[in-house]
């Protein structure tokens, strides 16, 4: 009996000593709050596709989907890992949960990527490994939390404050200069629509008979434009006539309207066209994280 309880007993320490070796192996995500370290064991990466069907990845082969989808792989390096970071540290924040659209962040499987690239795939599929692997684990964090990495594509010369968009203030998503972005072939576009079409697609019955000079930001995004005496704000205005930017004009001639925009998204947060335009420069990908990001540090899962 003794011996099958010993039996029993070294058993149980094998078993107990595995479990801990396992447990030892999981990542884990560290910050302080009030005064104390909080622990939360790193999940994989929920991502709801399209088409209906459930992933679950790991988070940094999550990102080689992400980063090939949302910036192109004929970005500096810098540039890229950069945008590892931020989208590391979106998906961080966000409890792991995301789509595979604009709607969180664009996510493309490897034959996805395949059809796209074509030739070019084993180049750039390498290249976007080594942009994740030098970044491995790296987040931003803002009070030692996980921020709201926001990225847009470029910028009208300057970013926008969160809350010109939102309307709420985040004190690492402010007004920084992105004058590269101005350079961009991208930067300027124009679209015309005829009267009527644009009058329906603001909600108006009749055709609009006055258009007066929108209020900007000092960004230079719209805060506001009067339109037949109803006040529409700029990400309205974008939002109803489907626009690349919210900083934007609007001319009249006799039938129609002609609006240009400056930019392209929403403006918050790191400009991809000026993350590029910087690596260009020799500047480093946590340089280029902090001009976009000020007051956040980066920091390491699991450390």
């Amino acid at each position: 009996m003794k011996e099958i309880s010993k039996g029993i007993l070294v058993v149980l320490i094998i078993v107990l000593v595995f479990m801990l070796w396992v447990h030892s192996g999981e990542d884990y995500l560290f910050w302080k709050e009030n005064g104390n370290y909080q622990r939360e064991e790193i999940q994989k990466v929920h991502v709801t596709r399209a088409d209906g069907k459930d992933l679950y990845l790991d988070i940094e082969s999550y990102l080689e989907g992400v980063i090939s989808s949302e910036m192109s792989p004929a970005f500096e390096m810098e540039a890229l890992k950069a945008q590892c970071v931020a989208a590391r540290t979106f998906v961080v924040q966000r409890g792991y949960e995301v789509d595979d659209t604009t709607n969180t962040q664009v996510y493309r499987d490897n034959k996805q990527l395949k059809d796209i690239w074509k030739d070019n795939y084993d180049v750039y599929h390498k290249k976007i490994q080594q942009a994740v692997q030098e970044t491995t684990g790296e987040i931003l964090t803002y009070q030692g939390k996980p921020i709201s990495a926001l990225f847009f594509s470029s910028s009208c010369g300057k970013t926008a404050n969160a809350q010109e968009y939102w309307g709420n203030k985040v004190p690492y998503l402010v007004s920084v200069d992105s004058s590269w972005d101005k350079q961009s072939e991208e930067y300027e576009k124009s679209i015309t629509m005829g009267k009527q079409e644009f009058s329906t697609a603001l909600g108006f019955q009749n055709t609009v008979q006055e258009i007066e000079e929108p209020i900007r930001y000092d960004s230079g995004y719209v805060k506001e434009i009067r339109i037949d005496r109803i006040v529409f704000t700029g990400r309205e205005v974008r939002e109803k006539l489907n626009l690349r930017s919210s900083c934007f004009t609007i001319k009249e001639n006799k039938d129609n309207v002609v609006i240009t925009t400056k930019g392209y998204g929403h403006g918050v947060g790191m400009s991809q066209i000026g993350a590029q335009a910087m690596a260009e420069k020799g500047t480093s990908y946590k340089q280029i994280l902090s001009h976009y990001y000020p007051k956040t540090k980066i920091e390491k899962l699991g450390v």
